[in-house]
């Protein structure tokens, strides 16, 4: 029994890792005032190229690198059109992601059907052997902790230092920032950029460790859980775990309820995941000045600066 307490729970953190990366990049996306709803196709690039990287030369660390860039290069396309030409970012989102659905599938064609050694969970000696807590806290692979280490440091950017306060009032009152001469526009840049970042780690994560072999529509909808998973946080990092957590349980369970020949079609299980993220957005939406409160005042807001 305990054995499976600790199988499941790891298997649990696994499945929430790629969610965390995303979220988290989204999450500081949104508090700059930019919706970009093209996660799942970052996600995709991050996958493919990082795959990519690591079939031509064998390192995994390349091929993390190569799944960051390449979502820093796809979120840069959304920025250029969003905030240097002003296009609406619902669509440009939308359309960021059948863009980053049909370039994955392009580029990976020549990779399907290959596979590459797996990312392993790393061992430290006398900890990773500690009855119950050993594999728990110190037997994941690199990854997963590379994953809540960016979304600790995250929530303290945000609420101890000067730049995520400047962050915050960008995406809280755009031209009120530009009045005392912060750069929204650049600072809106770079948190476009952190988001592609994040979820390229997120899709390379998915290539690279969860299933280390390249699947065209790989990420089965994992950017747009990423994306409800902001929401579902309240905008607040602390919450984006125990959603990353909860999503991740869910995606395990009917994983494990397909394994167990429970007799329902497999279709109707893997449906599980998605509706338990309309649930959840139902039930939150329910409160709507909850969500006006802590939602940014100008997140999908186009900025103009005014000379």
């Amino acid at each position: 029994m305990t054995e499976l307490i600790i199988a499941s729970i790891m298997t649990i953190m696994t499945a929430a890792t790629p969610l965390i990366f995303a979220a988290t990049g989204e999450l500081i996306c949104e508090k700059s005032g930019v919706l970009n709803l093209g996660v799942e196709g970052m996600m995709l690039i991050g996958a493919v190229f990082g795959f990519a990287a690591v079939t031509v030369t064998g390192a995994p660390v390349l091929g993390v690198f190569a799944g960051a860039l390449a979502g820093i290069f796809a979120s840069l396309i959304f920025g250029f059109l969003t905030l240097s030409l002003l296009s609406n970012q619902v669509a440009t989102g939308l359309a960021l992601t059948i863009f980053g659905t049909g370039l994955s599938a392009l580029f990976g064609l020549e990779y399907v059907g290959k596979t590459i050694e797996q990312i392993e969970p790393i061992h430290i000696p006398l900890l990773t052997d500690l009855p119950i807590v050993g594999r728990i806290l110190f037997g994941h692979d690199p990854l997963i902790y590379l994953a809540i280490a960016i979304l600790g440091l995250t929530a303290w950017f945000l609420r101890r230092t000067r730049a995520g306060m400047v962050l915050r009032a960008v995406g809280d009152s755009d031209y009120s920032a530009h009045a005392i001469g912060y750069p929204v526009i650049a600072i809106r840049y770079a948190a476009v950029a952190f988001g592609g970042a994040m979820a390229g780690l997120g899709g390379a994560y998915l290539s690279l460790a969860y299933t280390p072999l390249w699947a065209e529509n790989m990420s089965a909808g994992r950017g747009w859980i990423a994306l409800a998973l902001v929401v579902f946080a309240s905008w607040r990092p602390s919450r984006v775990l125990l959603g990353a957590m909860l999503f991740g349980g869910i995606t395990i369970l009917q994983l494990n309820a397909q394994a167990a020949g429970f007799g329902i079609p497999a279709s109707y299980m893997s449906m599980l995941p998605y509706i338990a993220t309309i649930v959840v957005l139902v039930l939150i939406s329910r409160d709507s000045t909850r969500i006006r409160l802590n939602a940014p005042a100008c997140l999908g807001r186009a900025f103009r600066a005014e000379r």
